[in-house]
């Protein structure tokens, strides 16, 4: 079987985003500092979508390969992003079950991709979740990659919070 590439996926995705401009959300990420106000490195839109939320990265200067990409509990980045809290996960499930088992966090998100010149902007569907989940919470961009699991490593290896958003809208 034949699996479909990023440019077929994003094609896909677009096509089940609503146009609904006026009920986007764009979050400033920036690195994690202490200060929790570090350098940007770009913005991610979130949008409704048919089959939940449709997550529009324009992201620069990151690190090639895959990173973990989750809605924290809280709307601060201080701290070198500490204060952000642990990923959401409102039903006190404490698993990290991934974006498509609902056992898990809420706040598990489809991965982040970045390209080999550091940006990234392959848009992606999070079907678990509403608009409303995003609000009064910071959007987080780890280290590594995420295997959706526990195992071998917790809340799937992501590893250091390396950039932070704080969603307001």
């Amino acid at each position: 079987m034949k699996m479909p590439t990023l440019k077929t996926i994003s094609i896909f995705t677009l096509l089940f985003t609503f146009s609904a401009a006026s009920a986007a959300m764009t979050v400033d990420m920036k690195t994690v500092d202490a200060s929790g106000n570090g350098q940007s490195i770009g913005t991610v839109t979130i949008t409704p979508a048919k089959c939940g939320v449709m997550i529009t990265p324009n992201l620069h200067n990151l690190t090639p390969g895959t990173h973990g990409f989750h809605i924290h509990q809280h709307p601060s980045c201080a701290d070198n992003a500490m204060a952000a809290g642990g990923h959401l996960d409102p039903k006190k499930t404490d698993q990290h079950d991934g974006p498509y088992d609902s056992k898990g966090h809420l706040g598990d998100l489809p991965i982040l991709v970045v390209e080999q010149d550091g940006t990234a902007t392959h848009p992606t569907l999070a079907p678990r979740l509403e608009m409303s989940a995003f609000k009064d919470h910071a959007l987080m961009i780890h280290k590594n990659g995420d295997n959706y699991s526990d195992t071998p490593e917790k809340l799937g290896g992501g590893g250091a919070r390396i950039a932070c958003g704080v969603i307001t809208e």
